[in-house]
């Protein structure tokens, strides 16, 4: 059933509520002068009405068996934070993307962004201005993070209300205030699709935030049967758990149908929890399946972030699976990671050796039931039966940053040589490769993690969270203050070193291998099949080779603080494409040939990455 306040035209406008438990539910109109409208009871715990002589911009609350009101769960906006009323949002809007046929999921390169700290303003339309860079980069998809309204801090200039990773959001549909209207959202994404860059939304199902969630007042939204991280788990197996799968199923589709988006990104759903015969997951795939197949000129997706190495997840549902698109696979990131860092905390302590990142590139999954000694248990399964173009990964994003315990990206931690060859290891795998804001000029300010609480029972039990986090990697330091505005600060991009030199140089790198993941025949070709990946712990190297009917490509990373030499697994003489040592590249200077005969030695520049084209 569609909940919610929807605003049919001509004043009028039809609420709808679940709250199975509820003896009554009326509607309180707040401006421009207060009415009080009762709802009609329906089926499967619904209430439902239509009000006439109501508009736009309208407030109004719900009044639960005649005592407290609290806004609407379904709330499309609300303009005076998580504990104001919401407010009526009309939803026409002057769409101009009719040509637009979307981009298809294996050839998406993803720029995740976090809306506050992108720009200056911290608005949806002020990314506008940004597109046609990101667009003459290679970028063909943006991913936002999370837009769900979250909690202020009201002790603060209003320009600095608001600071949330987006993580802690409380209100699904409701369009993050500080960010914007819902109709600048839509701007936002029309203009996405006018420069060919579809929109990828991440979304939360698997919690409320802490603050402004008021969602057990209406109906049972959660279930004790689970305890995630952040407290009881949402209730999709238990008793009344259908009104709770529909919510969530409602406000996918709301944002592809009305917001024009292209795909959704899950958040954690190792914290979905349902042991029902037909997972959520599942049921919400069919929903979206079903609404790309009624009428619309192009297909919408779904990509899980799990940690659980698990296939079954994006198998289609006739071989047992969930029908999820795509799924985020850190394993990549970690085996990466911990070779250009030395990291071996946590559940670093995994990985370090060139043949887990070996593995990722020829098995994506590295534990693929194989005994992790930080889980101290066997974990994962083989994903072979899935295609590469299936996972995401990435050497840097907002978690793999903000788990550092000062925020701190890459270009802090490792030379601009280890940024390169770290660039052109995500670039080239078979995998859909996702870029976090700025990686691509080796943006220096930290992304911190931050919130912005009124409440300051919460505000010093997330401050003790975060430090507990840290525990097990046994830093020295306290982590920054989350609630303070200057992490938020400190977290904006510095843009303007987009154009300034090694940034640049950075940057003209990404995008010369954006260029040539989406041009070359042998990097299209997302077969397992026909990719082959080994390495030399001695000498610190991984040598990769892609090929397909027409062409084959090698590329050989140096991970080693020296130059070593190497003799490529080639069949035939080959030409060199790229070599990040090249002084075009601010590097030290090649050595590698220019021409390559079979049997030949290279002799590698440390920290590098060096591509070859057979014939």
């Amino acid at each position: 059933m569609r909940i919610g306040a929807n605003y049919l035209g001509d004043g009028e406008c039809e609420f709808t509520v679940w709250s199975p438990l509820l003896d009554s539910v009326t509607v309180k109109i707040l401006t421009p002068e207060q009415q009080l409208i009762p709802l009609k009871p329906q089926s499967e715990g619904y209430w439902q009405t239509k009000v006439s002589d109501v508009y736009p911009g309208t407030l109004y609350r719900y009044v639960l068996n005649g005592q407290d009101a609290f806004a609407d769960p379904v709330s499309q906006y609300q303009p005076e934070g998580v504990h104001g009323p919401s407010q009526i949002v009309d939803q026409q809007f002057e769409w101009t993307d009719e040509a637009w046929a979307g981009i298809s999921l294996e050839s998406m390169i993803f720029y995740e962004l976090h809306v506050g700290t992108f720009t200056p303003e911290g608005s949806f339309t002020a990314i506008i201005p940004r597109l046609p860079e990101l667009r003459e980069l290679g970028i063909n998809a943006i991913e936002i993070m999370p837009i769900a309204q979250f909690p202020g801090d009201t002790h603060i200039e209003a320009s600095l209300t608001y600071r949330n990773w987006g993580y802690d959001g409380v209100y699904p549909f409701a369009v993050q205030n500080s960010y914007g209207s819902p109709a600048e959202l839509k701007q936002l994404v029309n203009a996405c699709h006018q420069h060919d860059i579809a929109v990828v939304l991440d979304v939360v199902y698997n919690h409320f935030g802490p603050e402004g969630n008021y969602m057990n007042q209406f109906a049972p939204y959660f279930t004790k049967t689970y305890k995630t991280p952040w407290g009881d788990a949402m209730n999709f197996d238990n008793a009344h758990s259908q009104g709770v799968r529909n919510y969530f199923i409602q406000n996918a589709l709301y944002w592809l149908r009305e917001f024009h988006i292209d795909a959704l990104r899950l958040d954690a759903i190792q914290a979905i929890y349902d042991l029902g015969a037909k997972h959520f997951l599942w049921e919400l795939a069919q929903a979206v399946h079903n609404f790309s197949q009624q009428g619309q000129t192009w297909k919408r997706h779904l990509i899980a972030e799990s940690d659980l190495n698990n296939p079954q997840i994006i198998r289609p549902a006739e071989l047992g699976g969930y029908g999820i698109d795509a799924q985020w696979s850190d394993d990549f990131h970690h085996a990466l990671h911990g070779l250009l860092t030395g990291d071996r905390q946590g559940y670093y302590q995994d990985f370090g050796q060139l043949a887990d990142l070996a593995k990722a590139y020829n098995d994506t999954f590295i534990y693929d039931w194989k005994y992790s000694p930080d889980r101290k248990r066997f974990h994962g399964i083989s994903c072979r039966d899935r295609s590469p173009s299936q996972f995401s990964v990435c050497i840097q994003n907002h978690d793999q940053i903000g788990n550092q315990m000062k925020g701190e990206r890459l270009s802090q931690r490792i030379s601009f040589e280890g940024l390169k060859l770290a660039a052109g290891a995500v670039l080239l795998s078979p995998n859909l490769p996702l870029l976090f804001m700025g990686e691509e000029y080796g943006e220096t300010a930290p992304f911190i993690y931050f919130v912005s609480h009124s409440d300051p029972d919460l505000i010093q039990a997330v401050r003790a969270g975060r430090k507990q986090e840290f525990e097990a990697f046994h830093y020295a330091d306290d982590p920054p203050d989350p609630e303070s505005a200057e992490t938020f600060l400190r977290s904006k991009l510095n843009w303007q070193l987009r154009n300034n030199g090694n940034h640049k140089v950075l940057w003209d790198w990404y995008r010369q291998l954006i260029n040539l993941r989406k041009t070359h025949p042998a990097l299209l070709k997302q077969d397992r099949n026909f990719i082959q990946a080994t390495s030399d712990e001695e000498k610190q190297l991984v040598v990769v080779r892609r090929w397909c009917e027409s062409s084959e490509l090698i590329f050989v990373m140096n991970f080693n603080s020296s130059p070593v030499t190497v003799t490529l697994p080639i069949e035939r003489n080959a030409h060199k494409l790229l070599d990040s040592a090249d002084t075009s590249w601010s590097g030290t200077g090649s050595e590698t040939a220019e021409y390559l005969s079979v049997g030949q030695e290279l002799k590698i520049k440390a920290t590098s990455i060096v591509l070859y084209e057979g014939g």
